[in-house]
């Protein structure tokens, strides 16, 4: 079973239990309607939709998500909203960092 963005629940439970805030700037999230910026949003790492497991899906900010969008993930973090931000591969959440150091890939 999956939810509509085709991220598996159990992954989809665990992933939101591990990220409470986005896991390239660190902003906390917010439930309420007052600010998109603090609002959530599905990120693939690696950007294939095909890896679905929680080594390659996070959450982070709509701001985030939305500088990022499809590019390399290295490429990126040389960008001037990262700089602009202090995000940097040794300020991103662990799970980032492992997808730097081990990127996941599409299982066989």
């Amino acid at each position: 079973m999956a939810n509509h963005w085709g991220i598996p629940i159990e992954v989809e439970k665990l992933v939101r239990e591990r990220d409470r805030r986005c896991v390239y700037c660190g902003i906390e999230f917010n439930s309420s309607e007052e600010s998109r910026k603090s609002k959530s949003s599905w990120e693939h790492i690696v950007n294939d939709i095909r890896i679905n497991r929680e080594n390659n899906i996070a959450l982070c900010c709509i701001s985030c998500n939305a500088s990022k969008g499809a590019k390399i993930l290295e490429d990126w973090l040389k960008s001037d909203y990262c700089k602009r931000k202090g995000i940097t591969k040794d300020s991103v959440a662990p799970v980032i960092k492992e997808a730097i150091r081990n990127p996941p890939k599409l299982e066989n």
